[in-house]
């Protein structure tokens, strides 16, 4: 399912639980021919690497990965880190390089810190594909983008100005410090607010480290800390479930807005129960499934990341690599009471 007009047909098609399996699928390492030997016939091996493991919304991403790989017979596996930090992914990306997989499909916890790792298994042949989090493009081959920055941060700020009337304070809840893809939705946030909401003030910026227990506390803290907070927008799928769950039973329940980016499964109990208007997100499960097709047609040398470059990505059709090689997935989409019971995921 893609969140743009021309997808909109397979909205029903969706059956992803958004509790999928926490642990590692199991590399392959009879899977690596030096990278790019998937157009001699041979299966394309493609290693996805999270942020973290164990994360909702990576295990759905992942999961639309492994979908793919299936689709198309390659060797599917899944490595990463229990914790979210700059350099936790670099042995596992070493790994991936010394076991000659042909592509690595990597949502990026750092845009930096990763990047001599990266290019390092780019030199022994692996493709790299970033996806949900990018690193500088001189670190990989590809980005494939979960929807405009723009329309990311636009979409947030229409919600929470909706929801709490056009004014009053507010904070957000990020996940790391150092992620690529929070911090540029933020400052287009702060843009936003800042010309077009001049009675609404951004108060704080906390983060949870996308780990559940950090944001709930993190929220705690903030309406300990500003008790005429009016919202909380939350651009992280861990955050918004632990700000509403917060929220959801406690004094603050009618009187502090809660939204952001979330999945359905996660947040339909909170909707349901008024905690949470309304909250936006693409759909991950495409969002992986997209990129290992985007890793498979590199190592088949059917692109190679320049702007006019076309590829096929099975169920969603056919896409047009951009600028900066970029892949666009959509535009994001709001859920709210009228339509949640209508996606599982």
């Amino acid at each position: 399912m893609k969140f743009n007009r021309r997808k909109a047909s397979a909205l029903g098609a969706l059956a992803v639980s958004a509790a999928l399996v926490l642990s590692a699928c199991g590399g392959s390492s009879d899977g690596g021919d030096k990278g790019g030997s998937g157009g001699s016939g041979k299966s394309v091996s493609v290693t996805f690497l999270p942020k973290n493991l164990g994360n909702p919304y990576f295990d759905t991403s992942d999961k639309g990965g492994k979908t793919a790989v299936s689709e198309f017979g390659g060797k599917f596996a899944e490595v990463g880190p229990e914790k979210a930090s700059p350099d936790a992914q670099v042995p596992f990306i070493n790994t991936a390089a010394q076991q000659g997989i042909n592509a690595l499909v990597v949502s990026a916890n750092d845009p930096k810190a990763i990047g001599d790792a990266l290019n390092e298994a780019r030199d022994a042949g692996t493709k790299v594909v970033t996806f949900d989090s990018d690193t500088d493009p001189k670190y990989r081959d590809l980005f494939i983008n979960q929807a405009t920055a723009e329309g990311i941060a636009k979409v947030q700020v229409d919600m929470i100005a909706k929801q709490i009337g056009d004014k009053g304070d507010i904070a957000i809840l990020s996940a790391a410090a150092n992620a690529t893809n929070q911090n540029a939705w933020i400052d287009l946030m702060k843009q936003d607010l800042s010309a077009n909401h001049p009675n609404i003030k951004l108060v704080d910026t906390v983060y949870g480290n996308d780990d559940d227990q950090t944001s709930f506390d993190k929220t705690s803290a903030l309406l300990q800390k500003y008790p005429n907070l009016k919202g909380i927008v939350s651009p992280t799928t861990v955050g918004i479930a632990a700000a509403a769950r917060y929220v959801s039973d406690s004094e603050f329940k009618g009187k502090v807005q809660v939204t952001g980016l979330g999945t359905p499964n996660q947040m339909r109990k909170y909707v349901e129960d008024g905690t949470v208007q309304a909250f936006a997100l693409w759909n991950p499960e495409d969002l992986g499934y997209l990129a290992a097709f985007a890793a498979k047609a590199l190592v088949d040398g059917k692109i190679t990341g320049k702007e006019g470059d076309t590829f096929s990505a099975g169920k969603l059709g056919d896409f047009t690599v951009g600028k900066d090689a970029t892949v666009l997935l959509g535009d994001p989409f709001q859920f709210n009471k009228s339509n949640i019971a209508k996606f599982n995921f």
